[in-house]
């Protein structure tokens, strides 16, 4: 009888062991961004090595698609490469009576790519507006070689989409340009055809070279590098944030504060991006 009594005992004390192990971990779940999804995957392996009881989870798919998920409740933090859009900011406050709260963590030079076999190496914000609405076509008319130019962007969801086609396209793009399903498939795309562009976040410029960006005809031209964003001489540099419901607290705060602190804002210039502080 004794000996029945101490194995429920014990059992009682493993299954309380089981529910406290359960209890006290805890998931942040962050969906958006392509662009900041291996800045993201870093941020949380490091934070989880540190913290073994927190798990976080990064998924990409579009700041867009980062933006709807946090308005129905499927993720904590939403990455955006884009500013939230009013009516993104009504819906969270209609359905959860908080203001969304915006965390700028990291800032990035929006990168043109060229094939390395391209002659020409700079470009206007004008020129890359026309050239990505269609109204040049041709690489002999920015001084290149007489071949037609193959676009290469984001679909619509994606938040880099929307800042170049607000900062630089100032239209509709030109139904000519294939839309691909993240920057690392633009530059892959554009590593195979010499006489294609695209554009996307600076981190991913790899087999292909960056297009140095002018302002206009009379400014000199600047490839986007740590000092050039940092002192805006880059015409297209943005900042990248993250989207809470409300204001974070416990595990989240705390990761969020490690990201802005000295750890985190240092593993920043290892992925290809830029500190905010």
């Amino acid at each position: 009888m004794k000996t029945t009594k101490l194995k429920i005992a014990a059992i009682l004390l493993v299954i309380m062991a089981i529910g406290y192990s359960f209890t006290s971990l805890s998931k942040i779940t962050i969906k958006g961004s392509d662009t900041m999804v291996i800045l993201s995957q870093q941020w949380a392996e490091a934070y989880m090595k540190k913290h073994p009881e927190t798990t976080i989870q990064v998924t990409g798919g579009g700041s867009g698609v980062g933006l709807a998920a946090l308005i129905n409740g499927s993720t904590d933090i939403a990455n955006s490469s884009r500013p939230i859009k009013p009516s993104e900011l009504e819906k969270i406050k209609a359905k959860y009576k908080k203001n969304a709260v915006e965390i700028p963590c990291a800032k990035d030079g929006l990168s043109v790519f060229l094939n390395k076999g391209n002659t020409v190496s700079e470009l206007t914000i004008q020129q890359l507006g026309d050239i990505f609405s269609g109204k040049i076509t041709n690489w002999k008319q920015v001084g290149g070689a007489d071949a037609k130019i193959q676009l290469y962007g984001r679909e619509s969801s994606s938040g880099t989409f929307e800042f170049f086609k607000e900062h630089v396209v100032k239209t509709d793009f030109s139904p000519t340009c294939q839309t691909l399903p993240g920057t690392a498939a633009i530059v892959n795309a554009v590593k195979k055809d010499k006489y294609s562009i695209g554009y996307g976040g600076a981190a991913y410029a790899e087999g292909v070279k960056d297009c140095k960006v002018k302002k206009d005809a009379k400014s000199k031209g600047y490839l986007p590098t740590a000092a050039t964003i940092k002192n805006k001489t880059y015409p297209i540099s943005r900042y990248l944030y993250m989207y809470l419901k409300s204001k974070p607290t416990g595990d989240t705060k705390a990761f969020i504060d490690w990201i802005l602190g000295p750890e985190g804002q240092k593993m920043i210039t290892t992925v290809g991006y830029f500190p905010v502080k």
